[in-house]
């Protein structure tokens, strides 16, 4: 049986041509001229930090500069670079979960102890300040937030963001980070707020973003992060030492697609629309289906199959189990157990249709004589 997938996490979107038209025309320079590629600063072409620095301020980061971007190869060398730059052996990085599977490896590997924070489908994934003051301790040197969220298609309000920021202005050795990746893929009324955007007395906020979700850039290996100044003059100093530049064709795709991000962003939106309802109503229409509140961003549904967990088998196995029942149907999904929500799985609607339509069609074939079973 030839297997679908609602697994990956890059959408099925074509590369935008003011993109492939600036990639283009940046390697044709070369040929032209019969000289090699030129390389990149470390820290990128000042043009792309410029222009990404500009987007910012037109969200409502009024004080970002150029100097504070850093264009690094993929996100996830970004993220990796900093929790290094931040992290001593024993600190402690609180993530609010469900949260992106990633972020455990890097933690650790980066020398930090990760600790959770879970938050309840119940009530939508709100984060209390309560729950968040309560969680933090001296030893907690990053919090870790996703807004969107991956997995859930959380997005949190800038009255949250405040709300959660006037708890940890109260830690004085607190970083906080916010992985705003999925920012152009959202479906409320309102834009993504920015963690730039906020009040940062201490300047101690950090924000990771790339172009490979909301600017359809998948492949191209094309992240940035912005910092305060000095962090971001060691991170570079860290890539430099470790890494190398983003090629400067890569820089230029990620140039066009900052410059026509609106664009971009909502063309995807409307793309993702239909299959989005599709999926959403093809999980209502499951057994025993609970309320499920429609992810405002990102191109997944975090889809409650806590019903259909065998009994008497601890959560995470029983997670596991299900998800392998359903690869043996032939459809792939993300165990929600990897991100800190076993008996839930994350599932991308970002395919073509009939993928989706075949997925859901699969999984109902396992779920439902599941649901039989445990009347």
């Amino acid at each position: 049986m030839e297997k679908v997938s609602l697994a990956s996490g890059y959408g099925n979107f074509a590369v935008p041509a003011v993109a492939l038209e600036a990639a283009t025309a940046a390697l044709a320079a070369a040929g032209q001229h019969q000289k090699p590629l030129a390389v990149s600063p470390i820290a990128g072409l000042p043009e792309l930090r410029e222009a990404i620095a500009a987007r910012y301020r037109r969200r409502g980061a009024a004080t970002v500069t150029a100097a504070q971007v850093l264009i690094t190869p993929g996100s996830k060398v970004g993220i990796f670079a900093l929790l290094s730059e931040l992290l001593t052996p024993g600190d402690e990085v609180l993530l609010p979960t469900p949260n992106w599977f990633g972020f455990w490896g890097m933690v650790s590997r980066a020398g930090g102890v990760l600790r959770t924070l879970p938050l309840a489908a119940a009530n939508n994934y709100v984060l209390t300040p309560e729950a968040l003051r309560a969680a933090l301790t001296p030893a907690t040197r990053v919090l870790i937030l996703t807004n969107p969220n991956n997995p859930t298609g959380r997005v949190y309000s800038r009255a949250e963001w405040l709300a959660l920021l006037a708890v940890t202005a109260e830690f004085p050795q607190l970083w906080v980070l916010s992985d705003e990746i999925y920012e152009g893929i959202r479906f409320g009324p309102a834009p993504v707020p920015t963690l730039l955007a906020m009040p940062d007395p201490r300047h101690q906020h950090v924000v990771v973003s790339g172009f490979s979700k909301s600017l359809a850039l998948a492949g191209w290996g094309v992240g940035c992060l912005v910092a305060p100044p000095a962090l971001a003059e060691a991170v570079a100093a860290r890539l430099f030492a470790t890494s190398g530049a983003v090629p400067i064709p890569n820089q230029a795709a990620a140039l066009a697609a900052t410059e026509h991000a609106d664009v971009i962003g909502a063309a995807l939106c409307r793309q993702l629309a239909s299959n989005r309802q599709q999926l959403l109503e093809a999980l209502n229409a499951l057994p025993d289906a609970p309320p499920t509140a429609a992810p405002e961003g990102t191109y997944y549904v975090f889809a409650d199959f806590t019903r259909f967990l065998a009994p008497g088998m601890p959560a995470p196995q029983a997670s596991a189990e299900l998800s392998q029942r359903l690869a043996g149907a032939g459809v792939e999904v993300v165990d929600g157990a990897t991100c800190g929500a076993p008996g839930f799985f994350r599932l991308s609607y970002a395919v073509e249709e009939a993928v989706l339509q075949q997925a859901v069609a699969r999984m109902r074939q396992v779920l439902a004589p599941l649901a039989a079973l445990s009347v």
